[in-house]
């Protein structure tokens, strides 16, 4: 390996992609060396905000026939996102992943398969350092209160709801509780589904709306009293910071470590 990191991207022609390849230009210790986008129809990609470019082609296993990075940063979802990751890791190249859609048996296979080759692989579903906060006191603040309920928006385009992040929040409260929450039942829901989805007895509502990128809410409620956590993206930039703090870990790293909690040291004692 190189003294610098060197990092592709896959998904490099979308808004996340890009934004990572500008991010790791920026980088001390990192460099972007290619990328790859089921859309590409050139050879390269430009690297905004700088005048370079890098190589770019319509796979992963297209690419590493051109450059073979040290680590490749994968931003697209579900069935995608798990043939991404195992084309890495059967390429020897490591991988931290913001995709979302992944199930735990997913996880499973891609733990297994990291294990067996000694490849790193990160995966979270946000790499917001204060959406990761956000879920490290909510786990802290659930076994306190009795009723919970959970709100989050992210922009128009996103195709799932809820969040990945959402549901990674109400399995850190669930966790942090030891049980269900206590949950109101409405005897008459004029409007269909109002209360929201049920998780655990956490009603967590989902809006996609343009002009957000993405929040989430945790409302506690208990005797007279009730907790807010807020946690805000304005914009992309604000996962870049945990991205990069991904990339450096992962390149010391021999199997799969999920949440970038544990990359902040929030599991240890």
């Amino acid at each position: 390996m190189s003294a610098e990191i060197t990092v592709a991207v896959n998904g490099a022609l979308g808004r996340m992609g890009s934004t990572v390849l500008s991010a790791v230009a920026a980088e001390d210790g990192a460099v972007p060396v290619g990328g790859a986008d089921i859309a590409a129809v050139s050879n390269t990609v430009d690297v905004s905000g700088t005048s370079s470019s890098v190589p770019l082609a319509p796979s992963l296993s297209e690419l590493f026939q051109t450059v073979t990075p040290d680590v490749v940063v994968d931003f697209t979802n579900g069935e995608a996102a798990k043939e991404a990751i195992t084309t890495c890791i059967s390429s020897g190249v490591k991988v931290v992943s913001g995709s979302t859609g992944l199930s735990p048996e997913d996880l499973d296979e891609i733990g297994r398969l990291a294990a067996e080759t000694g490849v790193g692989v990160i995966s979270a579903s946000n790499f917001a350092l204060g959406a990761v906060v956000l879920m490290h006191l909510a786990g802290i603040a659930s076994k306190y209160f009795d009723y919970a309920d959970q709100l989050e928006s992210h922009h128009e385009a996103k195709v799932d709801a809820p969040s990945g992040t959402a549901l990674s929040i109400a399995r850190a409260m669930i966790e942090g509780r030891g049980s269900r929450f206590e949950q109101n039942v409405a005897e008459l829901q004029t409007l269909a589904d109002t209360r929201g989805g049920d998780y655990q007895g956490i009603n967590i509502h989902s809006a996609r709306m343009q002009g957000r990128v993405a929040r989430h809410e945790v409302v506690f409620g208990a005797l007279g009293q009730t907790l807010t956590l807020i946690h805000d993206s304005i914009n992309r930039d604000s996962f870049m910071p945990g991205v990069m703090l991904a990339i450096k870990r992962v390149i010391n790293e021999t199997g799969l470590i999920v949440g970038l909690g544990t990359v902040l040291g929030f599991d240890k004692p």
